[in-house]
């Protein structure tokens, strides 16, 4: 019976398999073709309209500038549809224009402009549409979703001609000289002028570029899963804030699916995010701003609520693989995402210049930043030059946040707000000048090295904590301001003396702290009067040094230094269960949890495991961490 079944399988495997077509799509091909390589689509658009279940869509060298909006999505992870770059091309995706015919103006240096026809837009003008949503800030003045980019950097949008022609210095973190290349839009019924200062570069010799695209890749349908998108350079979009209580359009979003895989892509300049995991309109959109009844934690409440009558569950949401993808110039967040970034896994991205320009601000700017982020695993990412790092808010009741490295932000590497566990954050290096935000109970933290300050905030709000490894909500609560666990870990002191190194910050905590093993030097310190590790009076220093595409970390501590410590290992029984949730630490598929190796993957010693995230460390040696 068993070889008739396998049979079978294999017969309906091979079937899907010769049924599957694939599309070509070329610069020279037509969207009246069929779509075969030797008479090609023209746009990808065409052939999203066509793709099937196991169909793969192939794209040939060149520059696409369209939306590609989805017809149809997979059945499964064997039943796919594939979009990607064809072998050893390069194929750039854009919600941008390109744009000759810009004039001079008359007695303004630099000063160019240029007007265009409204109908450029589709009816969707970035240059009319303000940057809003609930909490966005704009400190003081209108932002466009539009923008401007000369030469792939993107330009600073002012508020009038006047500041175009005698601009200010603008400081930012990309430019910290800062700079006078800006932009503003004046707007009437048909048309849109645009002033442009590009300084010492003539505007019609060099690339210069606008957004006009709210998205790259988005589905306007709902429920389009199992898409891959892999290999494409994605750009220039005029994306819109993504608040958790908003649909979340990046230039590459899921729009509440399950089980896409981005990855391998080169994502950069969007106006507001790159990549969304999140949530849809019909549950809610930006109610803290267009509701005032109640506050944002009551309208966020309400959203959750929605959302699971809106299907959120692991069978219809999330399960998503973003990997590998490099991911830049962005000025909210590379990876944003509410509530549909559960149960995903993210890894081996490279996230950079993340809130870089600095004209706009809010409570949603990071390289990853993550509402409901349940049973979902972060690990093995690099990220800096950002606000904060890594921000995981409201709901990662079971998420890991493992092996990254995060450096040169200026935020907290790390900001855990209103979790109430179990959560796991384990083998990081957390080197900025700030390590951790923790306004969250149920956390543990094992073998991480923090260089940065460290601090702790107690929270009122209630929010929910759910049943293990599921959307169903269990219960709501405050923060009650305890269940931390700090195992193996290596806390070094900084420069900053109004700062709290160590786990001193978590003075006065009401409820239990769980710490052991732990090694604090540099004026590091352990909650006074209670013993939770060695305190050294070593002061090794520590750098972080680019080599081009590589980084290298020196820390003048050696193996020696920290086997003073017999530290133990940590597995599920030793971290036992979070106090609120009553669930114990574990994978996302219920088995126990042993934290075993190191950050290079490298496996630990089971009776004598080395404290901090490295098994081996030699004094004044450079690490190779990326």
């Amino acid at each position: 019976m068993k070889q008739k079944v396998y049979i079978t399988v294999f017969f309906l495997v091979s079937m899907v398999q010769v049924l599957a077509k694939e599309y070509h799509v070329s610069l020279t091909g037509s969207d009246s073709n069929k779509g075969s390589l030797e008479e090609p689509l023209r746009t990808i658009n065409a052939a999203a309209q066509l793709a099937l279940p196991g169909d793969t869509v192939t794209v040939h060298h060149g520059t696409y500038r369209e939306w590609v909006n989805p017809l149809n999505g997979g059945r499964s992870n064997e039943e796919r549809i594939l979009y990607r770059v064809a072998e050893s091309e390069k194929v750039e995706l854009k919600g941008s224009e390109l744009i000759k015919g810009w004039k001079k103006e008359k007695k303004a240096t630099g000063v160019w402009k240029i007007s265009l026809s409204n109908d450029l837009f589709c009816g969707l003008n970035p240059y009319i549409q303000k940057i809003c949503g609930d909490w966005f800030r704009d400190q003081g003045r209108e932002h466009h979703t539009g923008d401007v980019y000369l030469n792939d950097v993107s330009l600073y949008e002012v508020a009038c001609k006047e500041d175009v022609i005698n601009p200010d210095t603008i400081f930012s973190v990309r430019d910290p000289q800062g700079t006078q290349r800006v932009w503003c839009a004046v707007t009437d019924a048909e048309n849109t002028t645009i002033y442009a200062n590009f300084g010492e570069k003539d505007p019609n010799k060099e690339t210069v570029e606008i957004a006009v695209r709210p998205t790259c890749f988005y589905p306007t349908r709902q429920g389009l899963n199992y898409i891959t998108i892999r290999g494409f350079h994605v750009s220039q979009a005029a994306t819109q804030w993504a608040a958790p209580t908003a649909e979340q359009i990046g230039m590459i979003a899921t729009h509440w699916c399950k089980g896409w895989i981005i990855e391998n892509n080169v994502i950069k300049n969007s106006r507001c995010n790159g990549i969304t995991l999140g949530k849809e309109r019909s549950t809610g959109h930006n109610l803290e701003t267009t509701d005032s009844r109640i506050d944002g934690t009551l309208h966020y409440m309400e959203v959750i609520f929605n959302t699971l009558r809106h299907g959120w569950s692991k069978d219809y949401v999330g399960s998503h693989i973003v990997r590998n993808n490099v991911i830049s110039d962005c000025e909210q967040t590379a990876i944003c995402g509410s509530m549909g970034g559960a149960f995903s896994e993210i890894y081996g991205n490279h996230i950079y210049n993340i809130w870089v320009k600095r004209q706009f601000g809010g409570l949603e700017m990071a390289g990853i930043k993550l509402h409901g982020a349940i049973d979902t695993y972060i690990h093995n990412n690099q990220i800096h030059k950002c606000g904060y790092g890594i921000w995981l808010d409201w709901m990662a009741q079971g998420g890991r946040v493992s092996s990254n490295l995060l450096y040169d932000n200026t935020g907290e590497d790390l900001f855990l707000e209103v979790n109430h566990g179990p959560l796991m954050v384990d083998n990081n290096l957390f080197l900025s000048a700030k390590s951790l935000l923790d306004q969250t109970d149920g956390g543990a933290f094992v073998h991480n090295l923090f260089a940065g300050a460290i601090n702790r905030r107690q929270d009122y709000r209630y929010t929910p904590y759910h049943l293990a490894h599921s959307t169903e909500v269990k219960g709501i609560s405050t923060i009650a301001n305890g269940d931390i666990r700090f195992y193996n870990n290596i806390f070094i002191g900084g420069k900053d003396k109004k700062a709290t190194y160590g786990l001193s910050a978590y003075k006065g905590v009401k409820k239990v702290i769980y710490a052991e093993d732990n090694f604090f030097c540099n004026d590091a310190k352990p909650v006074e009067g209670k013993e939770q590790g060695v305190v050294s009076d070593l002061n090794p220093s520590l750098s972080v040094e680019n080599r081009g595409d590589e980084v290298y970390l020196s820390l003048e501590l050696d193996k020696n230094d920290l086997l003073i410590l017999q530290a133990k290992s940590v597995v599920s029984s030793r971290l036992g269960k979070a106090a609120l949730t009553g669930y114990a630490y574990e994978m996302a598929d219920g088995t126990p949890i042993d934290i075993n190796k190191d950050y290079f993957g490298n496996r630990q010693s089971v009776d004598s495991p080395v404290v901090g995230p490295f098994g081996q460390v030699t004094k004044g040696q450079s690490i190779k961490i990326w």
